[in-house]
């Protein structure tokens, strides 16, 4: 049970149907200030990488991660992750290995998830909803890697804001065919076919296994966006 005053009590309360105390409110507003601040620090465009922290190192997931990282650090991108192990260390990992900029957005939770050694800019967040504005707010776009809640969370959650017109000019790649495939079936055969989406919803994902297209599909949407010629 969390102690009272925690970070995961605070949070209760706030969920919770009851009065919300003013101090509450401004410790939420001052983590969305500094999570504000590091974001102004990235000094080019970004994307941000999600992924399972579950993934081991030499695992194909790991290695395709790592991969990403390195090619969006060579096309001229920060890499953004939350900042722990698993498929975003891979990430930051491959940043580093590009001569990137790294960036690691992670959060406080009651098993302590450990930060990873291959950030440039790191900021633990004590609240989920100020630390997932922030991977929107720093990226051009999100690589989605196999994950568990969390992974599926962020990615519904850029989804629904590109397709409200929230967030514009925002692709999101799903890495890993095998493990997104009937994701996609299944959206197709039930909210497509159902009437719950529209067939352009769907023409927000890219699917794809090669790091390449992965990559390609971000820094290219970036570019048409502002008309840059292609190095």
């Amino acid at each position: 049970m969390s102690e009272p005053g925690s970070t995961h009590e605070l949070d209760r309360r706030v969920f919770r149907r009851e009065p919300t105390p003013v101090a509450d409110v401004s410790l939420i507003a001052s983590e969305f200030l500094a999570g504000f601040e590091a974001v102004d620090r990235i000094d080019r465009p970004a994307v941000s990488i999600f992924g399972s922290s579950r993934v081991a190192e030499g695992s194909p997931a790991y290695a395709a991660a790592r991969k990403v990282g390195q090619c969006f650090a060579e096309a001229g991108f920060a890499v953004v992750t939350g900042g722990g192990p698993g498929v975003m260390e891979a990430a930051n990992r491959g940043a580093k290995d590009g001569g990137g900029l790294s960036v690691g957005f992670n959060i406080r939770l009651p098993h302590e998830q450990a930060g990873n050694p291959y950030c440039d800019i790191a900021l633990t967040f004590k609240h989920f909803y100020a630390r997932k504005t922030m991977f929107v707010k720093a990226a051009e776009g999100f690589v989605v890697f196999p994950g568990g809640f969390g992974t599926l969370d962020e990615l519904f959650e850029a989804l629904t804001l590109t397709q409200t017109g929230k967030i514009e000019h925002f692709p999101t790649v799903l890495f890993d065919r095998d493990y997104w495939g009937e994701l996609l079936d299944w959206a197709r055969v039930r909210l497509l076919a159902d009437g719950m989406i529209s067939a352009s919803d769907l023409e927000l994902l890219t699917l794809t296994d090669d790091p390449a297209e992965a990559v390609g599909a971000i820094v290219g949407a970036y570019r048409e966006q502002r008309l840059e010629p292609a190095r």
